[in-house]
């Protein structure tokens, strides 16, 4: 690992401690870097104002650098650019349409969407066009990582059925979002649309909340012939680097 590496890797360890930041001992136990490297990546880290050592306690925080940096990053996010990329990577792994969406009041929103040309199901997913939370692979990505007071509204009233597989019970829909916040990820059994599934997976903030979800939509042939592992596996993979992440997300309520 090289030095630029094992600097991020202070630095990540020392704001996730936050205000108290950490003394010399604990960066070394934490990062498993050895001490004359993190003795010397601290001084050049604190030269250089991303982190602050303060003298009384002997401990390391962030510095000011980091937070113009990051206010900077998070003042210019833009969900639809960042995940853009990601959305064209998984059309292209599955071969299946790809979306993304966004929460928005009690409904979610197409934001971005690849689609091939010689697609044979045309599909009511245009940009801008609302979908309901409680019957959509995104939809319930989004409702999983939504509110407290958002999930109460929608699971104490009575849900539109759209199919024979839709959740119209507010007590089943809450344990089908405490199983996607589980899984990390959802599925839409023809719960919307006759013939059609999806999967869904979070695109997170830099807070690690729900920014988004990503998704793919196709046929459910697929599912009874050959299972939609692939397409999962798929999703949460693309949902991962579009949230800069390597381990799977957890879905925050």
């Amino acid at each position: 690992m090289g030095a630029i590496q094992n600097g991020f890797q202070i630095v990540n360890v020392v704001v996730a401690a936050g205000g108290e930041g950490l003394p010399f001992a604990r960066i070394v136990d934490k990062t498993g870097l050895p001490k004359a490297s993190v003795h010397r990546l601290l001084k050049d880290l604190v030269d250089v104002s991303a982190l602050v050592f303060e003298p009384v306690t002997r401990r390391y925080s962030g510095g000011l650098q980091i937070a113009r940096l990051g206010a900077q990053l998070l003042s210019d996010y833009d969900l639809r650019r960042i995940a853009h990329p990601h959305l064209i990577a998984l059309h292209k792994q599955t071969g299946h349409v790809a979306t993304l969406g966004i929460l928005a009041n009690e409904a979610g929103i197409y934001i971005d969407k690849i689609e091939g040309r010689d697609f044979g199901i045309r599909l009511h997913s245009e940009i801008g066009k609302p979908f309901p939370l409680h019957c959509t692979g995104m939809g319930k990505v989004l409702l999983a990582g939504a509110p407290r007071d958002l999930q109460k509204r929608l699971t104490s009233r009575k849900l539109d059925g759209f199919t024979d597989n839709t959740i119209t019970n507010g007590a089943a829909l809450r344990r089908e979002l405490v199983r996607v916040a589980e899984e990390g990820y959802a599925v839409d059994h023809e719960e919307i649309t006759r013939g059609l599934m999806c999967v869904a997976a979070p695109v997170l903030d830099a807070w690690g909340r729900t920014a988004g979800a990503l998704s793919c939509t196709f046929p459910s042939y697929v599912f009874h012939e050959q299972g939609i592992a692939r397409e999962i596996d798929a999703v949460c993979l693309h949902a991962r680097a579009a949230s800069g992440l390597r381990e799977a997300p957890a879905i925050r309520f």
